[in-house]
């Protein structure tokens, strides 16, 4: 699949690197509005309204994935240009989060740090940082590496050697942005202006930094079909989020191949923002979740989906027959049950009667369908009998 994936994604078809376009357009977009950057997107009034308006003018996006934060999160915005999306994130999670903005233009990162002081006055508390780093790389903090080559420049093979080093050094002592370190990533329109040969890399990069049961929710450009080879090959075009755009079902599927599940499209725009050549290009905000990875134990639990649907099937390929109890392992029990993951209102959680401890249990063939017995939950020896007294009903009600 991932040759494949490699293969389909688009790639350039003019000299200039994709990523030496976009620098160049967006350090101008710091200085001056570029409209055509921006796609309609309504944001929270109350919280734009504290921003300055040098960082709005100068925002270039397509979607609001900030409304989606929950107070108190760890939050890593990709790509975060001018600082509208972090601190619309930080008036999200409040005094007990936290936020950081990853951007790789200087010019961008100095407004965005421009006016860190400022919006802690008027939200009452600092929560916000912003590092350079590239966001298909997100464990190599640039300024850490500038820094180095400030002190040892490169002039030779050896050199060169020297600098790998230092950066697989940085990336191990000092990573920009560590494993496991974040609640939710989020981008607005980023993704895409990422070089076709390194957006694996990006996906792999988003898995990484979440914690287990982190989420991800993204808001960029897709198109319905592949772009035509002049769309390919016009750099204006890569810069201004067209070129790069995902096909629809390619970006649901790189979140797949990273590993994560519950993938879900939050919103995609019903009207086009663009089209050219009969490609249609349109805003689309996803949701995916980290944590189906580990073993599979059994614990004797079970759940029933509630419908509409006859049967559902989820990313590990378990299918769930509506009304019908299935046995699941620990794993995935507890992915099917969190309040705060894509699954729980589905379904109706069955806990065996007698508990199992994990350490004492079995391992699970997690794979296809299994129905459960309730006698397997309840117990091969249960034989309880429980009447219901008639005097259950408290005065005034009915049974």
């Amino acid at each position: 699949m991932e040759s494949q994936m490699k293969e389909t994604l688009a790639e350039p078809r003019f000299k200039e690197s994709v990523e030496g376009e976009v620098r160049r357009r967006y350090a101008e977009g710091a200085l001056a509005v570029q409209p055509a950057l921006c796609c309609p997107t309504s944001y929270d009034s109350v919280a734009l309204k504290l921003l300055p308006e040098e960082i709005l003018n100068v925002d270039y996006g397509c979607g609001d994935p900030s409304k989606y934060c929950r107070e108190g999160e760890t939050v890593l915005d990709l790509g975060s240009g001018s600082g509208k999306i972090c601190y619309l994130a930080s008036h999200k999670v409040g005094a007990n989060g936290s936020v950081i903005g990853i951007d790789f233009n200087d010019k961008m990162l100095a407004l965005a740090r421009k006016y860190k002081d400022e919006m802690a006055r008027k939200f009452g508390w600092s929560n916000v940082r912003f590092g350079k780093g590239k966001i298909q790389d997100l464990a190599l903090d640039l300024e850490l590496v500038q820094a180095w080559l400030s002190e040892h420049p490169v002039k030779t093979v050896e050199d060169v050697t020297a600098y790998e080093a230092e950066c697989d050094r940085i990336r191990s002592e000092q990573p920009l942005v560590s494993d496991s370190s974040v609640d939710l990533v989020v981008s607005n329109c980023v993704l895409n202006l990422v070089r076709p040969e390194d957006k694996l890399e990006l996906f792999d990069e988003i898995f990484r930094v979440l914690n287990r049961g982190g989420r991800a929710v993204i808001s960029d450009i897709v198109c319905d079909e592949d772009p035509t080879e002049s769309i390919l090959s016009d750099p204006e075009l890569w810069s201004g989020c067209i070129s790069g755009a995902f096909r629809e079902d390619q970006f649901l599927d790189l979140f797949e191949k990273a590993g994560f599940y519950g993938i879900e499209i939050l919103e995609r725009q019903v009207e086009p923002w663009q089209v050219i050549e009969g490609v249609e290009f349109r805003s689309m905000t996803l949701q995916a979740f980290k944590g189906k990875e580990g073993p599979c134990m059994e614990l004797n639990q079970a759940v029933v989906y509630k419908g509409p649907f006859k049967s559902i099937k989820d990313d590990d390929a378990h299918i769930y027959l509506r009304g019908q109890r299935v046995a699941v392992c620990e794993k995935t029990f507890k992915i099917i049950t969190d309040p705060n993951g894509p699954y729980h209102d589905h379904f109706i959680a069955i806990q065996p009667h007698d508990q199992i401890a994990l350490e004492e249990a079995a391992l699970f063939l997690c794979s296809g369908s299994t129905l459960r017995h309730p006698k397997v939950t309840k117990g091969q020896n249960y034989s309880e009998t429980r009447l219901t007294s008639v005097e259950c009903c408290e005065p005034g009600e009915c049974c």
